[in-house]
């Protein structure tokens, strides 16, 4: 056992370790790219061969990797992807990044996870680490894949080593990306948490927090996403309140934010996107209705998120109303579809259940975002409009800003439109606020 340990050791130290990542998505790709650029021989697996294809030719099609880097770790030979799972056979350590979505029933699917551990643990090997990345619930690490790498005949914290780390990817921010942000790192008894804290520190320089148990950080990580949630849900409810008080809650905001301590500002919006937000509450409140208790906060702030299209929708038919206009007929143009400004990923975005209800309501619904052309939603493609036209402007009854994309003129559009609804408040440094709505 020690001696297996101070191998894995030894490798990481000296950099002779070879590392795959399994899934090569938001998570998984960046993570590749940096364990390459530290020097590490880096293999990648997606089951899907287009991915395989790009990477392998060095394009990169995640925005948070910077394509020349991608391509220089493939033409080093550092960085390659692969389909086949045999690679995990000539690893020393791999990292499971594979998606957890929700179900039908709001219920976490985990079956990515499991089908992606069965096959790591096909060619699961001694002195090997494993590492669980993907977003899940409390218990996942030692009730679900240590029994299926241990079906080996393997023993973990003896043969091999099992921690989770959780992915902690913000897509779109400017000052912290995978290399910059502090890892927290929980493995399977102690020799599983020190193998793994050293793999990321000689790869990430924001630093590495260890935790007792798999359990802690895999708690830890919720805990970041349903304090956004309800803190996000808190915001919303303000706004509502703020509109029927006509009081602008933006301006509250910003006012509240320049105390210096106890407050930490939130926005409101039309809901919440992305993969993580929106969905790791239900994980923990699915998980606590197993130790029966109801998590009613949390189901409290996802209900009024989640409320949030429909209150867009419904606002703006107010807007119209006032032009003596109903939503029906109406032409809607929807400015932005990302989750977030400056990105391309429309994950769980609200924006697609807003246009969802405002083609419900019978609007003539278009939309324009530079960076997402189209987008399938419910098992429909949706085409956007391929640029941004005055007459498009013109020709709406109104425009509703759903992303506040900084490449957007919004002085422009202001001047353009007929009517505006902002529910980013991307337009606060208008002037001429006379055509102009914020939620």
């Amino acid at each position: 056992m020690a001696n297996l340990k101070e191998e894995l050791l030894n490798k990481i130290n000296t950099k002779t370790a070879r590392v795959g990542i399994v899934g090569l998505g938001y998570v998984g790709l960046p993570l590749a790219v940096e364990f390459a650029r530290a020097g590490y021989e880096t293999i990648g697996f997606d089951v899907q061969k287009s991915k395989v294809d790009m990477v392998n030719a060095g394009h990169n099609y995640i925005g948070d990797v910077v394509g020349e880097t991608l391509k220089e770790e493939v033409e080093t030979g550092r960085l390659r992807a692969t389909s086949d799972f045999k690679f995990v056979a000539d690893v020393d350590a791999v990292a499971i990044c594979v998606p957890t979505p929700l179900d039908a029933h709001q219920q976490p699917d985990i079956s990515y996870v499991k089908s992606s551990t069965e096959s790591v643990a096909e060619h699961v090997h001694p002195g090997m680490l494993v590492v669980l990345e993907s977003t899940t619930y409390p218990g996942t690490t030692e009730e679900l894949l240590k029994p299926i790498l241990e079906a080996s005949g393997l023993k973990c914290g003896e043969d091999f080593y099992l921690a989770f780390s959780p992915e902690r990817v913000d897509p779109g921010n400017k000052q912290y990306k995978t290399k910059n942000t502090p890892k927290v790192v929980g493995g399977i008894g102690k020799d599983g948490t020190q193998v793994a804290a050293a793999l990321y520190r000689h790869v990430l320089e924001g630093g590495v927090y260890e935790v007792s148990s798999p359990a802690v950080a895999e708690m830890e990580k919720l805990l970041e996403n349903t304090y956004r949630n309800i803190n996000i849900g808190l915001a919303n409810e303000m706004a509502i309140i703020c509109h029927r008080m006509g009081i602008n809650v933006w301006e509250v905001i910003e006012a509240a934010k320049t105390k210096p301590y106890g407050f930490q500002a939130f926005y409101p919006g039309p809901g919440l996107g992305g993969h993580c937000i929106p969905l790791d509450p239900f994980y923990l409140s699915w998980k606590a209705r197993e130790y029966d208790y109801h998590t009613r906060l949390i189901e409290t702030s996802g209900e009024i998120n989640t409320g949030m299209p429909e209150y867009v929708v419904d606002r703006t038919a107010k807007v119209l109303n006032e032009q003596k206009k109903a939503v029906n007929g109406s032409k809607v143009l929807v400015l932005g579809v990302a989750y977030k400004n400056d990105i391309d990923d429309y994950r769980e975005s609200p924006a697609l259940n807003v246009i969802d209800l405002f083609l419900k309501e019978g609007a003539d619904t278009t939309y324009y975002d530079p960076f997402i052309p189209s987008y399938k939603h419910k098992g429909k493609v949706h085409t956007g409009a391929p640029e941004l036209t005055d007459e498009m402007l013109k020709e709406a009854d109104i425009v509703v800003i759903c992303t506040a994309h900084s490449c957007f003129d919004y002085d422009h559009i202001q001047q353009t439109a007929k009517a505006i609804f902002d529910t980013r408040n991307a337009m606060k440094d208008v002037k001429d606020r006379s055509n102009i709505e914020l939620l």
